[in-house]
């Protein structure tokens, strides 16, 4: 039969699958054993609802034949007939797996873990020509598909069970790769143990061992043996399962070059009995705020895979939390709708949340370095908790929240900022901005900072949100240093601001007068220290929420604004005596509204109008 061509595409992308896309060749063993498996999952399924389908003693093999560089995986499974072999190889990408799965109902569902599609392309990575003798279940013809690359070749072929046989023409060494490690049966048990040893049917395979006779002689000898452990890791004892074990577990699963943070395994017997591996991660995917991000957790019962992504068992405030939850009290037929109101999800969900919690509070109080890591990646999800649904989650999380603050420049938690609260202080102050640095700017910030007042900064979008669902933490309420009146001055001081505002009416007011609509209130202010102005808003919606509105297309929303003047500063004693003047203040009243608008972050309204008075004002000094 004559040998078909790749189409353009298929051949690009068969070139980048065994030259570039994987750095890591060894694991074209584990997408092999995947298909393998899958393929053994695929005849269960059909002999269930199908008594014409007898199912043999799951089986994959793996033999190495070093002489002619040779490597064989075979297995017993559902195998192919020569139109799925043109589908599923012939076309790459092209997932038979998928398909199947596409024509199942939730009930019948398997832990299908291989597809035939780009996974098994990795062979060439470590091949130079391929070979795939496959017969289907109840189909009397096998068939033969062989490629080298550059194209493939289908042709019909005898095969005396059912299932499929891979043969890897192993590549000979170049400079750079040493590909004879893979003829080497000790290497490749050693890479079953490392990517597949879960896998749940036996993987065999001949190895070499040596016995000694009385004489201390020595003999190789080969033995036929189960390289797997069939077990899953959370089903093993923990005492027999070391650290790197869990975090190749992880690694291997996920896809992950990096260990996680942290690893949590533990069994809950009971009303619902179940054990769980879950793991924190110790940075965040790339791709976790949009839609490709996988949710939830991988469901099993009795060992048994009944869904990924179950996003029933884990609130969405945990959904960085990856890993298996395996119950023995869940039924196997249960579908997808059953499982979102069926109670015992519902407990399951309880229960695991539960966990994920203690384990977040163990890490904050006895590993807070760990911790601090593991909220500057997933902090803000658990703050969105907290506001999501008006505040219903708020205390289950807020305990766990943490800000950074004029404290040290360090991470605080809630409870630690009210502890070291001042004696005279009744209110949470915070300031927002977009950064830090932003913050530390603030003139409103210096009177705070002189008086020792602890200030926390926000500067997540979420926070200033949160504070209108949360509102107070032990009773103590949460203030804005931006907004309103901050009620730090005694009576007298009181007294001697208020008598300082009434001197200056007529001045405040037609500062006010020629800034017309653009603020609402024109007074002096004892928040100021080093700063002539600034602006702050009354206790309603403040300055950056404006602003995080207007991103959001909110263009009508707008903060109540209010210019505060330094009356202590030297600019306001020159404004005060070119109005005893009967000077115009109008201009200038423009500048200082300009300053305040950059110092708070927002943008001027007429930035060419301010160049231009800067510029005179400037020509005027000269």
């Amino acid at each position: 039969m004559a040998i078909k061509q790749f189409k353009t595409e298929s051949k690009r992308l068969l070139d980048m699958m065994a030259n570039s896309i994987y750095t890591n060749t060894d694991i074209f063993l584990r997408e092999l054993i995947s298909n393998a498996s899958d393929a053994l999952d695929k005849r269960h399924i059909l002999s269930l609802t199908d008594s014409n389908i007898k199912e043999d003693d799951p089986l994959i093999r793996i033999d190495i034949d070093k002489a002619n560089r040779t490597i064989t995986i075979s297995d017993n499974g559902i195998g192919m007939d020569r139109k799925e072999l043109e589908d599923n190889l012939g076309t790459i990408a092209r997932s038979g797996s998928y398909e199947f799965k596409k024509d199942l109902s939730a009930k019948d569902e398997a832990d299908i873990i291989g597809q035939f599609g780009v996974g098994f392309y990795s062979a060439f990575m470590v091949s130079d020509n391929v070979e795939v003798l496959s017969r289907k279940v109840n189909e009397e013809n096998a068939a033969r598909w062989t490629s080298d690359m550059d194209g493939y070749e289908i042709s019909s072929a005898k095969k005396d069970d059912y299932g499929t046989v891979i043969t890897l023409h192993i590549r000979k060494n170049t400079k750079e790769k040493k590909y004879d490690k893979y003829l080497d049966k000790n290497e490749i048990r050693s890479l079953v143990k490392k990517y597949s040893d879960f896998i749940r049917y036996p993987i065999r395979m001949s190895i070499d061992s040596y016995d000694y006779k009385e004489d201390g002689k020595s003999e190789k000898v080969t033995k036929d043996e189960i390289v797997n452990s069939m077990i899953p890791i959370w089903k093993k004892n923990k005492k027999d399962i070391s650290a790197d074990d869990y975090d190749n577990y992880y690694m291997q699963e996920y896809y992950d070059f990096a260990k996680p943070l942290k690893t949590i395994h533990y069994k809950v017997e009971g009303n619902t009995s179940y054990t769980a591996l879950l793991y924190i991660p110790s940075q965040r995917p790339f791709n976790y705020y949009t839609s490709d991000y996988k949710l939830g957790l991988k469901l099993y019962s009795r060992g048994v895979f009944i869904k990924d992504e179950a996003k029933e068992i884990v609130s969405d405030y945990f959904r960085f939390i990856r890993g298996v939850v395996d119950s023995d009290d869940l039924s196997l037929n249960i579908s997808r709708e059953i499982l979102q109101q069926d109670y015992q999800m519902n407990a399951l969900k309880k229960s695991v949340d539960k966990k994920i919690k203690t384990a977040l509070e163990n890490m904050l109080e006895k590993e807070r370095e760990n911790y601090e890591k593991f909220f500057d990646c997933f902090g803000s999800q658990l703050k969105y908790g907290c506001y999501d649904g008006f505040g219903v989650n708020k205390d289950v999380l807020i305990d766990l929240l943490m800000f950074k603050s004029t404290y040290e420049d360090k991470y605080v938690t809630l409870k630690e900022y009210v502890s070291r609260m001042k004696e005279d202080q009744k209110e949470i102050y915070y300031a927002s901005g977009e950064s830090l640095e932003t913050i530390k700017k603030l003139p409103q910030l210096e009177k705070l900072l002189d008086r020792q007042y602890e200030v926390l900064y926000f500067t997540d979008s979420v926070d200033e949100f949160l504070t209108s669902v949360i509102r107070e933490f032990d009773g103590k309420m949460f203030k804005s240093i931006l907004k309103g009146d901050l009620d730090l001055d005694s009576k007298e001081e009181k007294e001697q601001l208020e008598k300082k505002n009434e001197e200056n009416k007529d001045l405040l007011e037609q500062i006010k007068e020629s800034l017309k609509d653009k603020v609402s209130e024109v007074r002096l202010s004892s928040r100021l220290k080093s700063y002539p102005v600034c602006l702050v808003s009354d206790d309603n919606l403040s300055l950056d929420m404006e602003k995080i509105l207007k991103q959001m297309n909110q263009e009508g929303v707008k903060a109540n604004r209010i210019l505060e003047i330094n009356p202590d500063h030297e600019l306001f004693a020159k404004l005060k005596q070119l109005h005893d003047n009967n000077g115009d203040i109008g201009e200038y009243a423009g500048l200082l509204y300009s300053q305040a608008l950059l110092m708070a972050g927002l943008p001027l309204e007429d930035p060419e109008d301010y160049v231009k008075k800067i510029t005179g004002l400037m020509l005027k000094a000269m």
